[in-house]
């Protein structure tokens, strides 16, 4: 019965937290972790690519005119390059293929995971028939045969169209997916990981797009059109940084100040804020001086990305595995 009690022990007012981790679990964790590795990092970093270069190649084709086709050629390409060993590292996360294959049995609109897997799939189907397309018009298949000539028949607009729903959903849905579960440091920033997640998605895509058509291309409009959606995104990832930050608090928080995933945190602050400030001094120069700014930028922005994406999901482990976060999270201590 004493043991008993003390799984049952309420935390009296003003007691610290502490106290009641020792008298109640013992330290052990209270919620299962994630199981989540490596795997997923990088499917969330590619996800994330895909996702964002789709968004901004259907951008260009709707918006850009001719002097955007670059952007719309690289956008389309990358955006199916990037997303295809999605289901590979999906599949070596879960350690058995058959778990994958058994998601996409049925379609439960309650779960994100759900979601996200026909999600994934909706967009590789938009990003195949899109870099099809642009395969055909750049004249990867020839000319005179009759199945590009059918190829050449899809509507290009339409196409463009119909890739910007699962290009943001993709791109933003890996943040949903982490706040929609009982892990404390997802949990309290479920409103904010969606946003941070779509605006890092949009920086690093604009980023690698733009270390692809540098000096390549001598299209200064879509190169300047390029670096200011990546100065807004950026933008909006150092503030919402600053939020996951400031409302995670001291406890839930802990992986965001200490350890491995702490310096990883502060690694991905850094080198977005660095960015930030790097493009918009370039976003002042004259062109040539505006490209020796641009590459580092765009580099440090793609550090960024991976580094947050590394510290969310190995964060979210340590989080788990602390019963004082879980406890705050549910109390309202913070």
């Amino acid at each position: 019965m004493a043991e008993l009690r003390s799984w049952r022990h309420r935390r009296a007012p003003g007691e610290p937290i502490g106290a009641a981790t020792r008298e109640s679990y013992y330290g052990l964790p209270v919620i299962h972790g994630p199981h989540w590795h490596w795997p997923i990092v990088f499917y969330f970093l590619l996800g994330g690519l895909a996702g964002g270069s789709a968004v901004l190649a259907a951008a260009a084709r709707l918006l850009g005119g001719r002097s955007a086709r670059p952007v719309v050629r690289a956008g389309r390409y990358l955006a199916f390059l990037a997303i295809l060993p999605g289901p590979l590292l999906l599949i070596v996360d879960l350690g058995r293929p058959e778990r994958f294959h058994h998601m996409l049995r049925v379609i439960k609109l309650r779960s994100p995971m759900s979601l996200g897997v026909w999600g994934l799939i909706a967009f590789s189907l938009s990003a195949f028939l899109n870099a099809l397309r642009q395969a055909v018009d750049d004249g990867f298949f020839g000319r005179s045969h009759r199945l590009v000539r059918g190829f050449q028949q899809l509507p290009d607009r339409a196409l463009a169209i119909a890739s910007t729903v699962p290009a943001f959903f993709l791109a933003g849905y890996t943040g949903v997916l982490l706040g929609a579960t009982a892990v404390p440091l997802w949990a309290r920033n479920a409103l904010l990981l969606g946003p941070l997640f779509l605006c890092s998605a949009l920086s690093s895509a604009a980023a690698t797009l733009s270390l692809l058509l540098t000096r390549r291309s001598q299209n200064d409009r879509a190169e300047q059109a390029l670096a200011q959606v990546e100065f807004l995104a950026l933008t909006g990832e150092v503030a919402l940084l600053e939020a996951v930050h400031r409302k995670s608090g001291p406890v839930i928080g802990r992986p965001l100040r200490h350890g491995a995933e702490g310096r990883a945190f502060a690694g991905a602050r850094a080198t977005t804020a660095t960015a930030l400030a790097l493009h918009g001094l370039a976003l002042l120069l004259p062109r040539r001086w505006r490209q020796r700014l641009e590459l580092p930028a765009s580099i440090l922005a793609l550090a960024g990305a991976f580094l947050l994406r590394a510290t969310m999901v190995f964060g979210g482990h340590r989080s788990a595995d602390d019963p004082a976060a879980t406890f705050a999270l549910t109390r309202s201590d913070e």
